[in-house]
């Protein structure tokens, strides 16, 4: 009974792609540079990557461009029926892979495709950028920094996000970008906009994520620090901190012995936080005030 369920999923699945085949179209890889008069790619000159052997930043002005996303592992980035290569993304297993790699050059765009009156800034870039607190940091705010350098954010009519957290529409708010100005890439995996815009990723250029951030770029650093540490909030807290992961939905990077551990640093002058329970202002205040940290590798540790 199972093997024929399986079995009846896999076929309505096919069917279920092939009737948008026929809909929108296969989309097509083209292996040389972008070479349409629909792309406008410009060199970001004013942002360079302190980082030997880094790439420039480029951002891509797409008119009636594309977005399909699968919400985990692919963003493809088209114009009219192809794939821009270098604006996409495909982060398969953990891996950066190359855009011939791409989701939909095999199985096309299977969603309803929802058009965006306007210029729509793209923020995606699959599961790792939709709630993580590190990669929103890290990865897509810096994005709109990257985007402002030819795009102003008031000459931007719409963002593509995940579906915003809190934390996320409140780094969002200090930018003046509103909630109505959201275009939400879980219910629109696939948009048309007249105007498309998407930026290089500010750091990961290649290989696994994790084995990357040693190549950060400070720009990102001093950029975040500019922005919203004047936003943070005061409160009563410790200079001697502990960070509790205890609250988190991961189990990866938990002390086992945890309440032992705590009892030592209790000791010792610390007090335990968890960072779930603090709003991102406070959060900012907190990491800012603190002299000393124990923490163990978490979502919290970019503050």
């Amino acid at each position: 009974m199972i093997k024929l369920k399986k079995k009846i999923q896999f076929y309505f699945k096919k069917l279920f792609q092939l009737v948008f085949l026929l809909i929108y179209g296969k989309i097509k890889y083209r292996n040389d540079d972008i070479a349409s008069n629909n792309i406008i790619k410009r060199k970001i000159e004013n942002i360079v990557s302190d980082i030997k052997g880094s790439k420039s930043y480029f951002s891509y002005k797409i008119r009636d461009g594309r977005v399909y996303t699968d919400y985990v592992e692919h963003v493809a980035i088209i114009d009219g029926n192809t794939l821009i290569n270098e604006a996409s993304y495909q982060q398969v297993s953990g891996e950066l892979k190359d855009a011939k790699e791409n989701i939909v050059l095999t199985k096309g765009t299977p969603r309803i495709k929802k058009k965006i009156k306007g210029r729509v800034l793209s923020l995606i870039q699959g599961a790792s950028g939709n709630k993580n607190y590190a990669h929103w940091l890290l990865d897509i705010l810096p994005k709109i920094k990257l985007c402002t350098e030819h795009y102003p954010l008031k000459e931007i009519d719409f963002f593509y996000t995940p579906a915003l957290q809190n934390f996320q529409k409140k780094t969002l708010a200090v930018l003046n970008v509103d909630e109505n100005r959201i275009v939400n890439s879980d219910v629109n995996r696939h948009i048309i906009a007249n105007e498309l815009i998407a930026v290089d990723h500010p750091w990961y250029h290649k290989g696994f994520i994790h084995n990357q951030y040693e190549f950060l770029p400070s720009w990102i650093i001093y950029w975040l620090r500019d922005v919203y540490l004047k936003h943070a909030k005061h409160f009563d807290n410790n200079e001697k901190i502990y960070i509790d992961r205890t609250d988190s939905k991961f189990k990866h990077c938990q002390i086992q012995n945890d309440k032992e551990v705590f009892d030592f640093l209790e000791k010792l002058g610390f007090k335990k936080y968890k960072v779930g329970e603090l709003s991102f202002f406070e959060q900012i205040y907190l990491f800012n005030n603190e002299k000393i940290i124990v923490e163990p590798l978490g979502e919290a540790f970019p503050n």
